[in-house]
Order: C-alpha cells, then structure tokens, then sequence
C-alpha cells in the first residue's frame, strides 16, 4: 500500500516529473549503495563522494521543506553564496555513509513530492516560494530539484564509474527551470556591452529565445524574430553545459552543438555568458 501510495504522489506537477524525481532519487541510490569508497574524488569538484552525497540528501530536505511551505534562508542566488551555505550546512551535518545518505535522498524526494500533494489538497499549489534561486512556484521547484539531482548524480555516476541517470526526457523536465534561472545566473561581467538574440533549442523540444542587452538576460518562451545566432543542441549535452559539466567548445567539434545564423560566432560565447551554480 506504502508503494502505491509513493507512486501515486505528484498530482498538480507536468506529466512526468514526479515520476522522474523518484526514478532519479532510486538511481542515484543505487549508485551509492554500490559505493565502495566513499572517499572517492568527485572529478573536477573539491568533494569527496561522501561529501556530494551528503550535501544532496541535504538539498532534498531543503528542497521538501520549500515545497511544504516552511522558509529556508540559503544564500541570496550567487553562485558564490550558494557555495558557502553549502560548506556551512556540510560542516554540522556529520553522516558520510553509503546507505543512510542513499536512504535520506529517496525519502526526501517522496517528501517533497508528498509536499506537493498536499499543496494541491489545500489549494495552494501555484504560491511564489522563495528558494535559492529566487521564487519559483511548486511546479517549477520540482523542475529544479530535479536538475539538481541530476547533475551531482552524474558527478557520483561519474566518481564511481557507473552509467549516469540523465536522459532526454529528464533533461525536457529541467527546461522549465534552467530557463527560469538563466537571467539569474547571468554573469554581469560577460553580458556588460553584449547585444546578442539567441534562439536556442533542444534536439527534439521548442525553440526559446534568449535576448542580452543591457547587461541583463531576458528569456522568452518564444524565440526572437531575427535571432543573431541560432543554436541546436543534443539534450544531455544542453543540461550538462548548463550545469557546466561538459566543455561548450568540444561540444561544438563533436557535432552535438550545431551553430548558424547571421552571427554564428556568438555560439561558443553563450555559456559563458552564465555561471553555473
């Protein structure tokens, strides 16, 4: 009963996310479970295994306290704030085992999913919640939790020489949020003096636009009308640029990010236009 009542948890939310939460909270369990360092190096990060375990089974809880309805100050959406409130709250929070993370990153899921069930019980599914990253509401938190676990997913996948969990439809069910945060990410150093429209797509999901002007990013659900630059990108190559996990200009060589338009030579310029949080 305890199974089904899981399953059918997430009502309110697009089709198909809480199901990817759960699926990506299991997968990353399992890889954790199969851990057999927890000391590990994450490549290209200053954690340990343990560590970037820790801090996901705490960001769940964060994320599932958000979704509840209950404030949870955490840095101002800096990357370099959100940085240091994640060294503060590692350093009091001492659990470092493989299966009691792995446990508190699935129950945290199904609490924020839980959560949202009840905010659709009580009708205040659509309320502006404040989060790390500016307020969002419930639909677009879920999104959020969702490209977070995804992306220290591939990080212990990665670690542990496991397969990743990150697929297109995942990465269809983070656009919602990278959009969203795309203006909040903006690094003011790379946008000041840049005029550039972007349209931008994912292989296989609608175009957006993105528009720098002015020193600030301004993303639309539609894309400009003469884009100076238009980019097509293979979906896990898009989330893990965004995420900065993959290099934008081996991408480029490889084929997975195509470039035209009447400036194709802002395409390698564009993420880093953003820094990843």
């Amino acid at each position: 009963m305890e199974a089904q009542t899981r399953q059918d948890t997430g009502a309110g939310l697009p089709d198909g996310l809480a199901r990817a939460i759960r699926a990506t909270a299991a997968d990353i369990a399992a890889v954790l479970r199969g851990a057999g360092d927890m000391d590990t190096p994450v490549p290209d990060s200053e954690w340990s295994v343990a560590e970037a375990a820790a801090h996901l089974a705490q960001a769940n809880e964060l994320m599932a306290d958000l979704a509840a309805g209950r404030e949870r100050p955490y840095g101002d959406g800096t990357p370099q704030s959100l940085a240091a409130a994640n060294a503060r709250a590692l350093a009091v929070f001492e659990e470092r085992g493989a299966h009691p993370l792995a446990t508190m990153i699935v129950d945290q899921a199904d609490a924020f999913l839980e959560a949202v069930d009840r905010s659709v019980a009580e009708g205040t599914a659509d309320r502006t919640l404040m989060t790390p990253l500016g307020p969002l509401n419930r639909a677009l938190l879920a999104s959020y939790l969702l490209t977070h676990m995804l992306g220290h997913g591939y990080d212990l996948a990665r670690a542990l020489d496991r397969p990743h969990m990150i697929d297109p439809p995942r990465v269809e069910l983070c656009l919602p949020f990278l959009r969203a945060a795309m203006p909040r990410v903006a690094d003011p150093a790379a946008v000041a003096g840049l005029t550039a429209r972007y349209r931008l797509r994912v292989r296989g999901g609608s175009a957006f636009g993105v528009t720098v002007a002015d020193g600030a990013v301004e993303v639309t659900p539609r894309p400009p009308h003469r884009p100076d630059c238009t980019l097509l990108t293979e979906p896990v190559t898009f989330f893990l640029i965004a995420l900065g996990r993959a290099n934008p200009w081996r991408a480029i060589a490889a084929g997975r990010v195509l470039a035209w338009g009447r400036k194709p030579w802002l395409a390698p310029r564009f993420p880093g236009l953003f820094t990843a949080p």
